[in-house]
């Protein structure tokens, strides 16, 4: 069709992933989907871009309405990929990141390969939806998020919300009918805390393993991310590029100037 939308699609988990899947059943909903999505999972990758490796790219998908590419590198090489290279003259839609295995709320988003692709399609002045599941099991049941994730992208395609539009949306890992709805959210404040396990392999050389949990600052707030999630809510947190504190830049005056 002429005038068919199409919708861009990636993740961190890599193209195998059921929660990959899952955002291409959303996708089609709205339009031809293609994707481009790392070859291996990449968690926890961020922004992060490969420089001093070759990437390998290849066709895996190719079927009415769905064209899907694997990429050896990041999230964000696969957006550069698509949108720099393979498809610089296709007008997308729509971008979808997901939907990612486990959360991406709080201070995850700075983590996440799967927000930092999310950002990186932003980027293009496509509106983005970076979706995730708090639920990081292979087998996961997406039914929520699928349920709510089509939602969220209706809402999306025939709003008007001003550009560059990227939002976070976390589902929590509850079954589909107990799900209470949609909130609109800002950031939990919080940290992790790692615990590093210091350890030896089977030759004596010592090995670490990182591990930890978050800790919420502020479990209360009922504006939260955190607190949504915890409660029922599918959580949507409009997110940016910009991270310049504004409200300290009157205070910092009369220490840098």
């Amino acid at each position: 069709m002429k005038n068919e939308r199409v919708i861009f699609l990636t993740n961190d988990d890599g193209w195998r992933a059921k929660g990959f899947e899952a955002a291409i059943e959303v996708a089609r909903r709205f339009g031809r989907v293609i994707a481009v999505a790392p070859e291996q999972p990449q968690s926890g990758k961020s922004q992060a871009i490969t420089i001093y490796d070759p990437l390998y790219l290849k066709r895996v998908r190719d079927e009415e309405g769905v064209t899907v590419y694997s990429l050896t590198g990041t999230p964000v090489d696969c957006v550069k990929m698509a949108f720099d290279h393979l498809f610089r003259d296709t007008k997308f839609d729509l971008a979808i990141s997901g939907i990612n295995h486990g959360s991406n709320a709080a201070t995850n988003v700075l983590y996440s390969g799967t927000m930092g692709a999310a950002m990186e399609c932003s980027f293009y002045n496509v509106p983005t939806i970076g979706l995730s599941l708090t639920d990081h099991a292979a087998d996961a049941d997406f039914a929520g998020a699928v349920e709510y994730g089509a939602k969220i992208v209706e809402q999306v395609l025939k709003g008007d919300a001003p550009l560059p539009l990227c939002l976070n949306v976390n589902v929590p890992n509850i079954p589909r009918e107990e799900l209470k709805g949609v909130r609109l959210c800002r950031q939990t404040r919080g940290f992790w805390r790692d615990i590093i396990y210091r350890r030896e392999d089977p030759i004596g050389r010592e090995y670490f393993w990182f591990t930890g949990g978050f800790e919420n600052a502020e479990p209360e707030a009922t504006e939260s991310d955190e607190w949504a999630l915890a409660n029922g809510y599918v959580a949507v947190v409009p997110v940016k590029v910009d991270m310049t504190a504004y409200e300290q830049m009157e205070s910092l005056r009369d220490i840098v100037e």
